[in-house]
């Protein structure tokens, strides 16, 4: 079995360790483009021009499905790279977990990049799922790109700011860029005397991992465990900052072993 996966940078990694979890022998593609970062300001034209060129370098690897790793490319390109790939080629989106997330009620606060705060795509998620809940959508410019580079001053100043806007007593708290779940320990602990002391955190890395080993076209077939790292459709290593990160090491570590 072969997964790919595609982003606009490190943010796949998420979604790459819960793979790696589930099957340790699949093999995986991660294919990004971390020149064109970062995707979040960018137009929605732009944004599935770039998605394309990326997900175009993955399936010329023949996976057996494609997660689009990315929320923000989800939002805007995920109907073309459907359109494009499948049925071939089995297309699994990143959704911010609005529906989980507004279930109990309550308060919900939705992290994500500018260009999937307030867009129609997730403003129609809102409506359709949201129910009784008190949602807000809180943009954190510079997040994504600050983690890219592993700048840590820059994500301090993100995160502080992000969460200096988040409601006070929030129960849900949903994190919109797949960025994000490589630094959830700095997210709460940031978040801890502003949210409710039961605060749930939301993210996709899992859901959409279980989502593509039960799409794929070739759900049962044995992998190596082998993993190739494109970006912008060249052979490449992971970067230096993917080792900042737990899901990063992860991957190594079974490569490694």
């Amino acid at each position: 079995m072969k997964i790919a996966l595609m982003d606009s940078g490190i943010g796949l990694l998420a979604a790459a360790a819960a793979l790696r979890k589930l099957r340790p022998d699949a093999d995986l593609v991660l294919s990004s483009d971390p020149a064109s970062m970062p995707w979040g300001p960018r137009t929605a034209e732009e944004i599935t021009e770039l998605a394309l060129g990326c997900a175009r370098a993955a399936a010329a690897e023949r996976p057996d499905a494609l997660i689009v790793a990315c929320n923000t490319a989800s939002v805007h390109a995920l109907a073309a790279l459907r359109a494009e790939l499948e049925p071939r080629i089995p297309v699994i989106g990143t959704v911010p977990a609005i529906k989980p997330a507004a279930a109990r009620g309550g308060r919900v606060a939705i992290w994500a990049t500018p260009a999937t705060t307030g867009s129609a795509y997730q403003r129609g998620l809102i409506r359709e799922f949201g129910g009784a809940a008190e949602v807000t959508e809180v943009a954190c410019p510079g997040l994504a790109d600050a983690i890219e580079h592993g700048d840590e001053e820059a994500i301090t100043a993100a995160v502080a700011d992000a969460a200096s806007r988040t409601p006070a007593g929030t129960d849900e708290l949903v994190l919109g860029c797949t960025h994000y779940e490589l630094v959830d320990d700095r997210i709460r602990e940031a978040l801890a005397p502003v949210v409710s002391p039961a605060v749930t955190y939301h993210g996709s890395a899992e859901a959409v991992a279980a989502q593509a080993l039960r799409r794929a076209a070739a759900p049962g077939a044995p992998g190596t465990g082998t993993l190739t790292v494109l970006h912008a459709g060249a052979p490449t290593v992971l970067p230096a900052a993917a080792a900042l990160y737990p899901q990063g090491r992860g991957l190594t570590a079974a490569l490694a072993g």
